[in-house]
């Protein structure tokens, strides 16, 4: 057997491998010999069927699989022995591979194109000055969602007659065009205060008109009303009609014990008090996770910005169709290439930090965040007390469920956060500290 890697260039490679007879010749043999002893052929005693005659019927077939199996077993040792960092899979000549007669050939030659990533190297130290924007919890926050949370527990009535704060059901169509939707949403205490008095004193089976682009301030309530994607809703414009078959008006719940309940669970909070402050911590840590979430995203854009990597472009794109089964596209490829470069770039850039800082993730970890998830699903603290040891036989089903996703999933989870701990802890993080519209409207700028 011999194998050699010719390079095309830096990033892309041709691996040949050679076969003689005598590198398959034995495992064809075995393989026809345990076939004889299991084959049921007719005419034939069960283990008593001639090697010539297994041989005739399956030897051709037995060939290419043995043959395929020492090639892929060889091509991962060369691969590893040779320390190449390969991205996606090797991709086999297969013109070559059809030109083969496996009648007559002793001698094999196959062929298979790779792409390589060339070393390479990263910042990761108080030089990289990345930006976060913590978001400041004010009063009004802090009232609009217990204002929020009464309404959702609230009492709903139907009313004869519209006001703003009520929600409008009903049919909505383009007045000049063909757009038409069932079941449409507006939620009249949202719509621009300019427009509201259009809203007000409207009834069931009543139509109202209304221009599509003056209706909302924000883009992505219009696309809720049309039921579509932001950049969708964009292309509309003119008046369009609501025939309203509901008006729904929420009764703020009272604030009191059964609204703790409701919103925190039996007896978590007792006073009025205590529930603005549990308020404030659980939209604080929403916000605490959105804040982390948006540094996240700086660093990944820092780190796909500032370190160089050549890719194998031309291979990734053979390769992403080959192995697409026609899903893939050449405008597929033109749309979405860069976005998938990115992702290649931003995984390869983690996973040498996380070689090269040793982190690692064990089963025990990912077991006991199972359980972590299990507990907070079905009702925190208490819950564990009650399912006992019974609680590690269904973190462990858990895990075992859809062919072990769901620990794959859990493991990358904890190995990223590991990664991105140490990378805020090792840079320089400079901090603004912003309100919520101030941090929407950060975010929204940033969007690409």
């Amino acid at each position: 057997m011999e194998i050699t890697l010719n390079k095309k260039n830096n990033t892309e490679g041709l691996i040949k491998i050679k076969l003689t007879e005598g590198d398959y010749q034995t495992q064809v043999e075995n393989k026809l010999r345990d076939y004889g002893r299991k084959a049921n052929i007719k005419g034939f005693r069960p283990g008593k069927v001639p090697t010539g005659v297994v041989k005739k019927m399956f030897g051709k077939s037995i060939l290419v699989e043995e043959i395929n199996q020492l090639l892929s077993q060889k091509l991962s040792e060369y691969i590893k022995e040779q320390n190449l960092k390969i991205l996606g899979e090797p991709l086999p000549d297969l013109e070559s591979s059809r030109q083969i007669d496996w009648d007559i050939q002793k001698e094999f030659e196959f062929a298979y194109q790779i792409g390589i990533v060339e070393d390479f190297k990263y910042e990761l130290s108080d030089k990289v000055k990345v930006k976060s924007y913590p978001i400041e919890l004010d009063n009004k926050v802090t009232d609009d969602t217990i204002l929020d949370l009464r309404k959702r527990f609230g009492k709903v009535e139907y009313p004869e007659s519209s006001a703003i704060g009520d929600n409008l059901y009903g049919d909505l169509r383009e007045k000049d065009g063909d757009f038409k939707r069932e079941f449409a949403f507006i939620p009249t205490e949202k719509v621009a205060k300019k427009e509201q008095k259009t809203f007000v004193g409207l009834q069931k089976d009543q139509e109202v008109e209304f221009d599509i682009k003056k209706i909302f301030e924000e883009e992505s309530l219009t696309a809720n009303l049309l039921g579509m994607t932001e950049e969708e809703a964009k292309k509309y414009k003119g008046t369009f009609v609501l025939k309203i078959n509901t008006i729904s008006r929420t009764e703020p719940a009272s604030i009191n014990v059964e609204l703790f309940d409701r919103v925190f669970g039996k007896e978590v909070v007792k006073t009025e008090e205590e529930f603005i402050t549990k308020v404030k911590e659980t939209v604080g840590e929403n916000y605490k996770r959105e804040t982390q979430h948006f540094l996240e995203h700086h660093i990944e854009d820092y780190y796909i910005t500032n370190t160089k990597i050549n890719l194998p472009e031309a291979f990734l794109k053979q390769w992403l169709k080959a192995t697409s089964e026609g899903k893939v596209t050449d405008e597929v490829i033109e749309k979405e290439f860069d976005q998938y470069k990115r992702s290649i770039v931003w995984d390869l850039v983690r996973n040498k930090i996380a070689e090269d800082n040793k982190i690692s993730v064990d089963g025990n970890e990912v077991k006991a965040k199972a359980k972590e998830l299990i507990i907070s699903q079905f009702g925190g603290p208490a819950i564990a007390e009650q399912l006992g040891d019974r609680l590690d036989a269904i973190a462990d089903n858990y895990l075992q469920n859809e062919n072990g996703k769901n620990f794959m999933n859990l493991y990358s989870q904890l190995r990223n956060d590991k990664i991105m701990k140490l990378i805020r802890e090792t840079i320089k993080v400079d901090e603004k500290k912003v309100s919520v519209d101030e941090f929407k409207k950060i975010v929204e700028e940033h969007k690409h």
